[in-house]
This record gives structure tokens, C-alpha cells and sequence, in this order.
């Protein structure tokens, strides 16, 4: 190995507590670094920044991921750095050149045959059981509240049978909801069967009550049960969770021709440029309805 890049190894992992994976990662990426530079009769401490930018376009073009791309050029950033602060060179061949952009990943969401399929999952659960899930689900769905939201509803959140739900989000502001009519009638369902449940003498200001130390449900507690309603629906459970929800909630609602500016009110995010992201999943749904739905669209263009 390298002198240079083993003094490096060095103290990344006595001067930084680098873990083994970084530390494996590390040198992978050192060693493939100084392959390349070999291959071109160079090394590393001789190699300048049109050497390091021939190697990370040689990446992209073996089809490297924009992340590992990413993770190598901060490897060799940092390099580079101590090989200058330790006087081994007078510059930095990395000073110059930026990494990869990442891109922003889509979020997840359900098609709405599969919400649907979920829903009815809920109501077809016996007692109380069906009652709450279908609230919490119905509750969800129909506002996109944040998981932590939704189970940290009080019970003066419905106390006036509302059209609307005020929610208290991040850094504690406050925002109104609508609520659908489904939504609003399991919610009653689900307040009177509360009230039923409930002890006597203990009283909870939560709408979705628990003997946990929070005293409400919790976001675990209902990650269960939202898994189990999943299974109920014929539903992979590793791909339903409560924020695949919230996502599903924004994107049928702009693929339905909502207005952004009120999904991001109703979402409650702080920058439309966060809520501008479910713009991109209405042409996925646009592609999978053509492809469902249209005459020419199936086998050599035949009819379905």
C-alpha cells in the first residue's frame, strides 16, 4: 500500500475513531483511486485536479452511482487535505471540483386501489379493533397529517363534531385541515367507542388513548398495527408505513387537479419547493392509468 494513503488510513482511525465500514470503504476506494493512476503512470501524491477529474469521470462511466461517486471525491478530499497539512503537497488537486448532484428520491406512495384495499381491511377488523384503525387510517388519508400528529391528537380535536381538524405541527404552529366526510364519521364512531372503553374515574386528553408513558398511541404502536391491516389487505407491510400515507395523500390529491399552494398548506410544509416534489409522481400515475386503461396498450397493440 501506499505510504501516503496508510499514514492517512492512520489517522483516520486514531485521530477521528473512523468506524471499520468507513475504514473499509476508505481504503477500497484509495486503492481503486491509486489502480487508476498507475494504469496512467501516475500517483498520488504526483497526480493534479485533471487527474482526479479524469478518474471520478471514468466512475460515472462504469455507471458508478451518483452517491458512490459522491462518497469517493469526499474520500479523496479529505486525502488530499491532510496530504497538504502535512506539507507532502503545496495544493489540493480536489479544491476544485464538485460532487455529483444526488438528485432528490421520489417519495413512495400507494395507488389508490391499494388505499382502498387498506380501508376496508380496517373496517372489516372485529370491534373496537376495526373502529380505531379505521379512524386513525380514514384520519390519515383524508388530512396527510404527520404520524406524530395524528397520534397526538386530543380529544378536543373532534369535540364539536369539525369539518375541519386544527393541528398543532412543527415548531408548534398551528394549521386547519378539511376533513372528508369518511373521515369524519369514523372519527365519531371511534369517539363513542372511546367513551365506552374508557375507565372510570380516568380520564385521557388524548383521542387515541394508551397506558404508555406518553399516554396516547404511539408512532411504533401504530406502525404495528398499520403492518397487520397491510397483511389484511393483501398488501406488501414493508411498503406501507404512515408517511407512505401522507405521500399518498398529496400526490392523488395534485394528480386530481388540487391547487399546490393549498397541499402545502395542508401538509404543513414551510417551503412549496418540499411539497413541489409530488408534482413528479402525477406522470407515473398518468403512465400506469395508459397502461391499465388503453385499448393498444397491451400485447403488439392488440385490445385487452
Amino acid at each position: 500500500m501506499d505510504r501516503h494513503i496508510e499514514a492517512f488510513l492512520e489517522m483516520m482511525q486514531v485521530e477521528r475513531g473512523a468506524s471499520p465500514n468507513t475504514m473499509d470503504a476508505y481504503g477500497r476506494d484509495l486503492a481503486d483511486f491509486r489502480q487508476f493512476l498507475e494504469a496512467r503512470g501516475d500517483r498520488p501524491m504526483n497526480a493534479d485536479s485533471k487527474a482526479v477529474g479524469a478518474y471520478l469521470a471514468s466512475q460515472a462511466a462504469l455507471g458508478m452511482a451518483a452517491r458512490t461517486q459522491a462518497r469517493r471525491l469526499s474520500c479523496l478530499k479529505q486525502f488530499y487535505g491532510f496530504a497538504f497539512a502535512e506539507r507532502w503537497r503545496a495544493d489540493d488537486p480536489t479544491s476544485t471540483l464538485d460532487a455529483p448532484r444526488l438528485g432528490r428520491p421520489l417519495p413512495k406512495y400507494l395507488y389508490k386501489e391499494e388505499v382502498l384495499a387498506l380501508l376496508s381491511a380496517a373496517r372489516s377488523l372485529d370491534g373496537s379493533d376495526g373502529l380505531l384503525m379505521t379512524a386513525l387510517l380514514e384520519t390519515l388519508y383524508a388530512t396527510g397529517l404527520r404520524v406524530s400528529e395524528l397520534v397526538s391528537l386530543p380529544l378536543a380535536a373532534i369535540a364539536r363534531d369539525p369539518a375541519v381538524l386544527v393541528v398543532r405541527g412543527k415548531g408548534s404552529k398551528e394549521r386547519m385541515v378539511p376533513l372528508s366526510e369518511p373521515a369524519r364519521a369514523a372519527l365519531l364512531a371511534w369517539k363513542a367507542e372511546r367513551e365506552r372503553l374508557m375507565p372510570k374515574g380516568k380520564p385521557s386528553r388524548w383521542l387515541f388513548p394508551s397506558s404508555g408513558i406518553s399516554g396516547h398511541l404511539t408512532r411504533s404502536g401504530f406502525a404495528k398495527m398499520l403492518a397487520r391491516a397491510a397483511l389484511a389487505a393483501d398488501l406488501d407491510p414493508t411498503k406501507v408505513s404512515p408517511h407512505v400515507l401522507r405521500h399518498s395523500f398529496a400526490s392523488h390529491l395534485l394528480a386530481g387537479g388540487a391547487d399546490l399552494r393549498s397541499v402545502q398548506e395542508m401538509l404543513g410544509h414551510a417551503d412549496i419547493a418540499t411539497t413541489e416534489i409530488y408534482t413528479h409522481l402525477i406522470d407515473d400515475e398518468a403512465t400506469r392509468l395508459v397502461q391499465a386503461h388503453h385499448p393498444l396498450a397491451g400485447p403488439k397493440g392488440q385490445k385487452k
